[in-house]
């Protein structure tokens, strides 16, 4: 069971995170400088461990004290993974996505406090943040044992330091790779079947409550 939610969380937070947009793009760029690598890796981490526990164990507290609300999110959390996974599908047959960057290696070093307070910006002002983060990791953690939810937030949070500091120091490895559609075309397949399967096995207690 808890080798279960561990890579539940895992997973579902790997379909997530993997997506082509401004944070990865900023922290994949400070790699290629190699500027603040670690500070910046180091601050997206922080911030997606703290608001995934934000919504594991607060959404947890609602849904104790309102127990219609565990169905209501798994069914919230289905009917979004099913469509994240419908999108992803979608781009995956369609192709085109890519990381298109210029950044060179003699660039002036920006101060790491000027990098540290646009790293907190570019995640925290992102309301899709917390939408993936908060929203959606709580929604589906609501429905596990209480004893489930540590696990499941270990495997979200180490699946996101993996992330993060493996595309801030193999920026210079990975870009060649990203810059490829090909790529993105098959990350994003994966990415559809994990949210599939999450979103199956968020709904399949529903449908079977409701139909059985």
């Amino acid at each position: 069971m808890m080798t279960h939610a561990f890579f539940a969380g895992f997973i579902m937070l790997g379909g997530l995170i993997i997506a082509i947009g401004a944070q990865n793009t900023f922290v994949l760029k400070q790699g290629l400088l190699r500027q603040h690598v670690l500070l910046v890796a180091l601050t997206c981490w922080l911030c997606d461990v703290v608001l995934m526990a934000a919504g594991i164990w607060g959404l947890a507290a609602s849904t104790q004290k309102l127990p219609w609300l565990t169905p209501l999110l798994s069914l919230v959390g289905g009917l979004f993974l099913l469509a994240y996974g419908l999108f992803a599908l979608q781009r995956a047959w369609r192709g085109g996505s890519h990381i298109s960057l210029s950044a060179q290696g003699n660039q002036p070093a920006t101060p790491w406090l000027k990098t540290l307070l646009f790293t907190l910006a570019i995640t925290l002002l992102n309301p899709h943040v917390y939408l993936d983060t908060v929203l959606l990791v709580g929604s589906v953690a609501a429905p596990l044992a209480a004893d489930a939810k540590l696990p499941f937030w270990l495997g979200a949070a180490t699946m996101s330091g993996l992330w993060f500091f493996g595309l801030g120091f193999g920026a210079r490895l990975l870009l060649p790779l990203f810059r490829r559609a090909r790529t993105w075309q098959l990350l994003d397949a994966a990415i559809a079947l994990m949210m599939f399967y999450l979103a199956w096995g968020l709904l399949r207690p529903l449908i079977l409550a409701w139909f059985g």
